[in-house]
């Protein structure tokens, strides 16, 4: 079971629960009793008459317009109603769950002034397995992700749709079907459940989970490819590295000492190699690797510290007994570091697009050229590289930052935006676009330990190697190899390569 109190969540709890691994989510003792006392500060600002955004007032641009005590709880619905304007295909389950998760804990601090019934509905979803349709276009990130936020609490009204078998489900009948009532929202809560980053922050967090198992696979696709093309591993020692002391590359270089350990292929050509140095694409991956590590440490960081935030607006503070609005929705911040995600996955695939261009040019890499076992009649896996380069120009378009376009909304009440979400769907993209380069290496880099046999890559390598040949043969012949990438991507984006590398770097620290 995950409690979830506003404080203590981590990343790898929204994944579980994102991917339906993990459903049993309820609310602490402690957040209850603050979700209460938060409640009682706004009762009583309306007992008084005293004049709150979003709860006495309208909203944005309409935040001069007061509104009669017998229309607030209608304001409140319609403000649910006419912010559900998204368009696009469905932005997917995992993110819909990641929402709920998410929303439900920034409540939890207890700083939103709503009821508990609410958390507790959004809670009731996740165990049922109740998963609100958001549409993928219509937040730009500044008085929170309103948009997709308004479609997910569309669902608790039994006004929206979920997730079906056989497509989107009226919400009313669902929850009738749950045995779940829809919520009667009262003064303040709809503006609650939509004042928020966490359709930009759920749909990040999503994509740094897979990034940086993506990042760990690129260490053993690395190695494989510098096995293939006879490399050295001297470039890794660590003493290099810590003459530049920086984490990322330290851990980096430790990883490829790890994989490339006890090969027979290094020993190969150890004395009497006439080459001094590898290309920058081998003996650069620390310095390039780590930096793509770093920068995910960066945003991992600040999205652990978003995740378990407040950020509705107005805020309730119970021991001052203050209502205070402010700006805690603008995802500005959460924008920034996740087009920063875009730019390091794509240098990691421009990285190993390089190393790709040397396995495939027999000018580079000694080896039949394209690795085709009969070059000319066939074409081996010259076509590959293409296709990678492909992907690789249009994760250079992602790597452009959305985060610097700002575009005045709400009668200019917003004048400046974060368009976060579009930070965060290109991020998604960019690790898409990375697992298949680095499933297209593993491809071009297992079929370069062919021609090498009967001399083994490091014990790291080898089992990468394995994994990749239980579920791609060798290329014996010109074959179509859509389906050999499909099933390598697959794998990365399973997290599988990345468990070689853990594992081969806990073995070489024991």
């Amino acid at each position: 079971m995950l409690e979830i109190d506003g404080h203590s969540l981590t990343l790898e709890e929204v994944g579980r629960v994102a991917r339906g691994l993990e459903t049993d989510v309820t609310l602490n003792a402690a957040a209850c009793e603050l979700i209460d006392a938060s409640r009682g500060v706004i009762e009583r600002a309306l007992d008084s008459g005293e004049r709150v955004y979003g709860v006495t007032t309208g909203f944005g641009r309409l935040a001069e317009v007061v509104i009669p005590p017998e229309r607030r709880l209608e304001m409140q619905v319609n403000l649910i109603r006419s912010h559900a304007c998204g368009f696009g295909p469905p932005a997917g389950r995992e993110l819909s769950r990641a929402m709920l998760l998410l929303r439900a804990n920034s409540l939890a601090r207890g700083n939103s002034g709503i009821r508990r019934e609410v958390v507790e509905l959004l809670l009731a979803l996740l165990r049922s397995g109740l998963d609100p349709v958001v549409p993928e276009f219509g937040s730009v990130g500044a008085s929170g992700d309103l948009v997709p936020l308004a479609h997910m609490a569309l669902c608790l009204m039994g006004e929206g749709f979920f997730h079906g078998a056989a497509g989107p489900e009226p919400a009313a009948p669902a929850l009738k079907r749950a045995k779940l009532e829809p919520i009667q929202l009262r003064e303040k809560e709809g503006l609650a459940l939509v004042n928020g980053t966490q359709a930009t922050t759920g749909l990040g967090a999503l994509a740094l989970l897979r990034a940086e198992a993506a990042a760990e696979t690129a260490e053993l696709a690395g190695a494989m490819s510098l096995e293939g093309l006879m490399g050295t591993p001297t470039p890794f020692a660590e003493e290099v590295h810590a003459s530049r002391p920086h984490p990322g590359q330290i851990t980096t270089a430790a990883r490829l000492r790890s994989l490339l350990a006890d090969s027979e292929i290094r020993e190969s050509h150890r004395y009497g190699d006439p080459r001094v140095q590898d290309a920058y694409s081998l003996r650069c991956m620390p310095q390039v690797h780590g930096a793509a590590r770093d920068v995910l440490g960066f945003v991992r960081g600040v999205l652990e510290i978003e995740i378990n935030s407040s950020t509705d607006n107005p805020l309730v503070f119970v021991d001052s007994g203050e209502i205070l609005s402010a700006g805690n929705f603008h995802a500005q911040l959460i924008a920034e570091v996740l087009d920063f995600l875009s730019i390091a996955c794509t240098d990691l695939a421009a990285i190993s697009e390089r190393r790709m261009e040397r396995l495939l040019n027999p000018d580079l890499s000694g080896l039949p050229a394209f690795l085709s076992r009969d070059p000319g009649v066939e074409s081996g896996l010259m076509t590959t590289q293409a296709a990678v380069v492909d992907v690789l120009s249009e994760m250079r378009v992602l790597a452009h930052p959305a985060s610097v376009d700002s575009v005045t909304t709400s009668a200019n009440k917003e004048d400046h935006v974060s368009m976060g979400l579009a930070a965060a769907r290109k991020a998604q993209r960019a690790v898409e676009c990375l697992q298949y380069v680095l499933a297209v290496e593993f491809l071009c880099a297992a079929q370069a330990l062919e021609f090498l046999k009967p001399l083994t890559p490091g014990v790291g390598v080898q089992t990468g190697y394995d994994l990749v040949r239980q579920h791609v043969a060798p290329l014996e012949g010109d074959r179509v190899l859509s389906a050999d990438i499909e099933r390598l991507r697959a794998l990365v984006d399973a997290g599988a390569f990345r468990d070689v590398v853990l594992e081969c770097a806990s073995r070489s620290r024991s």
